[in-house]
């Protein structure tokens, strides 16, 4: 029951509500909008310790986490699209599993935001980054990740599920509502910008994926860590 709610959650309740509450609402109350998306992040991850406490050390490396994506987000402010926080997730999902990861993506872009801006595209950047988290994350402990290959196509696909569920928004946002050709038109003028979102998740990708994957997995042993 607790595995077909958090699908539940992840895959129909989180988006419906994000695509109800802003063609109800447009670009108002968006910042309770964003609340009520990463209140929702946090159910299926508590759901996923099933009927033990979670350790304080696990909560301890999610927030360092979530900050170190804030900080490097801000500290590549001044470089348009090209930052590491989609690498960062995707590494951290790989170590910590798909519910984790999925939470990581959804919190760092609604805590980053309050420097780069709050705004009604936010919920939709916390999903697509949620979503980038928890595909990485179903790769959890299998031999794959350890080829460098493998971690740089998720980069890839990264880069293509943010671009897509964030164009969702600027089609909302031209026609009031979603025209399926003209979200085609608008994918394909951002073409640059997926190319830079790529290389951008590929190279930190390649300089990141080997030590911090060492340092989760050695804090995973050291702290008897078992999130997922």
């Amino acid at each position: 029951m607790k595995k077909q709610l958090k699908y539940l959650i992840i895959f129909l309740i989180i988006p419906l509500i994000i695509f109800i509450s802003y063609m109800l609402f447009r670009n108002k109350h968006y910042g309770l909008l964003s609340m009520i998306v990463a209140f929702m992040a946090l159910i299926p991850f508590i759901l996923s310790f099933e009927n033990r406490k979670p350790k304080a050390e696990e909560l301890v490396i999610i927030a360092v986490i979530i900050s170190i994506n804030v900080v490097s987000r801000i500290i590549f402010a001044s470089v348009p699209h090209f930052k590491p926080v989609t690498a960062i997730i995707i590494i951290a999902a790989l170590a910590f599993g798909k519910e984790t990861g999925f939470m990581i993506g959804m919190l760092s872009a609604v805590l980053s935001n309050f420097y780069f801006g709050q705004g009604p595209w936010t919920p939709f950047q916390m999903f697509s980054w949620g979503m980038i988290g928890y595909i990485a994350g179903i790769f959890k402990d299998k031999q794959i990740i350890k080829n460098i290959a493998f971690i740089l196509l998720l980069g890839i696909l990264g880069a293509v599920i943010f671009t897509g569920v964030v164009e969702v928004w600027t089609v909302l946002q031209i026609d009031q509502g979603f025209n399926f050709a003209k979200y085609l038109t608008i994918l394909l003028a951002s073409t640059p910008i997926l190319i830079v979102y790529i290389l951008s998740n590929c190279i930190f990708i390649f300089l990141l994926a080997k030590p911090l994957l060492e340092i989760f997995n050695r804090a995973k042993n050291k702290y008897g860590i078992f999130l997922s």
